[in-house]
């Protein structure tokens, strides 16, 4: 065994009985020359290389200022290649070359999936093997292989790097203001103009944004050559939509996610969920819901963002979908998990400072541009709660502000009395934000109390949670109630049911909207509870239904 990386939870020792089971799924051997390359960097669906002898080096690209590729990683006998883009289909970010003696057989993606299906032990270590290189590429000089470059209060820039985060993405980030990233602009020949911009093996994109860097990727959805109607399109990335495509993938549905940003959700900006059952200590939203991320996709699930679905036409023997870019897709049955978004505030100058100081997320990323410095909060619920917890917790003064006059009508009573005990954090109820103050980013605040005269405060960082509104305007057709959540089953009135019931036979079942085969759970159901486990709960039990209407 090499001593170049991964660490030992990277590279597991394969007992001889697994090696051989695994083995069995492979194809021939083959003795690859010194310095070949059994994959490169950017090359779509690799497979995974299995070493029976010698060694196989991982070798990430040459990028500014390097002169050749660098070897990050070395694998010998019984051991094999790979980190989780295997499984997510993204394009390799490092490429495997022949080392001394290498004599490899190849797993390819399809022998995997039967691996993952049909061998829960292999699979087991495999998957947890696959983790610990993914965290390894994330911290090492696998991160060098995506290097991020944009201004520290871009609008754009957070866009991107918020949907990174969350496909938890090995990368780097350089502020474009800092020497270093004055050297890398020169480097690439960019301009500030063309900002944020993504350094890659092969290219550098200009004016990144997520939709382009996921084209680039493979992350992106992907038409199949020949028309292919799938068992279950789940329209939307959530705790709902993957708890969905979880059930959907391994009970044997064909199951594809179609995630209009990144998959997680409004939960995936959550800094900690302390009452989902099983983790007493809490989680962060964004690793809750890559693990579930990566659990559908085990099962075979097929995840595409960010893929926003621009229209659903429900009439026929399956249902159409279009996406924005006009492209085209077939389901027989649909889960619509598409949640709900955090509304804003009404004020002067909002939309100038949103990215540059104004949030919609409590993360790392947001964290490290307050900088300890003072922040507001904005909203009574426990995602308020979570953030103002968080962000004190990090070194800021926190004005937690709310309208109403009981932080505890709102907030779970575990989380309000741990806001109140904290002393970083300031509870104004029966308080307003009245005005946002600042140059390029935002710099102080004014509070309204209801005195009269409202009180202005530094604040680098406003943290809106205030309600949300359902993500259901792209649908046409389905019945929703007055504020636009989808009515499901037991809500529906006769008078909106579609003719085409009629011969069906029965009634709505549980989760199904208006429309035959079209289901609805977690945030933008109506009457849904708006927490994790309700919508984890809701997804799983769509799939159910879905089956019922499939007729399985």
């Amino acid at each position: 065994m090499s001593a170049l990386g991964p660490p030992d939870e990277a590279r597991p020792s394969v007992a001889p009985g697994q090696w051989e089971r695994l083995l069995a799924y492979a194809g021939a051997p083959e003795s690859v020359p010194e310095g070949t390359w059994l994959y490169e960097p950017g090359d779509q669906a690799i497979d995974m290389v299995l070493v029976e002898q010698g060694e196989v080096l991982i070798c990430r690209p040459p990028m500014p200022g390097d002169d050749e590729c660098v070897a990050i990683a070395s694998f010998g006998a019984r051991e094999f290649t790979g980190e989780l883009s295997l499984l997510t289909g993204q394009n390799a970010a490092v490429g495997a070359r022949g080392g001394a003696g290498a004599v490899v057989r190849r797993l390819g993606p399809a022998a995997l999936r039967m691996v993952m299906q049909q061998e829960p032990e292999i699979s087991d270590l495999l998957l947890r093997t696959l983790i610990a290189r993914r965290r390894y590429m994330q911290s090492g000089e696998g991160a060098r292989s995506l290097e991020l470059v944009g201004g520290a209060w871009s609008a754009d820039a957070l866009a991107l790097r918020t949907y990174v985060a969350r496909q938890q993405l090995p990368h780097t980030w350089t502020d474009a203001d800092s020497p270093a990233g004055a050297a890398m602009l020169r480097a690439v020949g960019a301009e500030p103009a063309s900002l944020p911009i993504a350094i890659t093996p092969s290219r550098v994109l200009l004016n990144a944004t997520a939709g382009l860097l996921a084209e680039y990727l493979g992350l992106s959805y992907r038409a199949p050559s020949e028309q292919h109607t799938v068992d279950l399109v789940v329209v939307g990335g959530g705790p709902a939509g993957l708890a969905a495509a979880v059930y959907g993938a391994s009970e044997g549905l064909d199951t594809l996610v179609l995630e209009a940003s990144a998959a997680g959700g409004q939960a995936a900006a959550s800094s900690r969920i302390e009452n989902y059952l099983g983790f007493t200590s809490g989680i962060s939203g964004g690793e809750l819901t890559a693990r579930a991320a990566v659990q559908a996709e085990k099962f075979g699930a097929r995840i595409a963002s960010p893929c926003a679905v621009a229209k659903l036409d429900p009439h026929g023997d399956v249902i159409r979908l279009v996406l924005f870019d006009d492209t085209e897709l077939t389901a027989r049955a649909v889960v619509i998990a598409t949640g709900a978004r955090y509304r804003s505030l009404p004020l002067e100058r909002w939309a100038d400072f949103e990215g540059a100081g104004i949030y919609y997320a409590a993360t790392q990323i947001e964290v490290r541009a307050c900088a300890q410095s003072p922040v507001a909060v904005v909203g009574g619920a426990n995602s308020a709660g979570q953030a103002a917890l968080y962000l004190a917790e990090n070194g800021s003064a926190v004005s937690l502000v709310v309208r109403g006059d009981d932080l505890r009508a709102d907030m779970s009573a575990y989380l309000a009395d741990r806001v109140l005990a904290h002393s970083g954090i300031t509870v104004r109820t029966g308080t307003q934000v009245s005005a946002l103050h600042g140059a390029d980013h935002l710099e102080r605040v004014s509070f309204d109390a209801g005195t009269g005269t409202p009180e202005s405060v530094a604040c680098t960082g406003l943290f809106c949670f205030i309600g949300a509104t359902p993500a259901t305007e792209w649908l046409e057709g389905l019945a929703v109630d007055e504020k636009g959540f989808l009515r499901t089953d037991a809500q529906l009135l006769d008078a909106e049911l579609t003719g085409t019931w009629a011969g069906l036979g029965r009634s709505p079942l549980p989760f199904e909207t208006s429309e035959p085969r079209v289901f609805a759970a977690g945030d933008v159901r109506s009457g849904s509870m708006k927490r994790v486990a309700s919508a984890v709960g809701e997804g799983a039990s769509a799939v159910s239904s879905v089956h019922q209407a499939l007729g399985h």
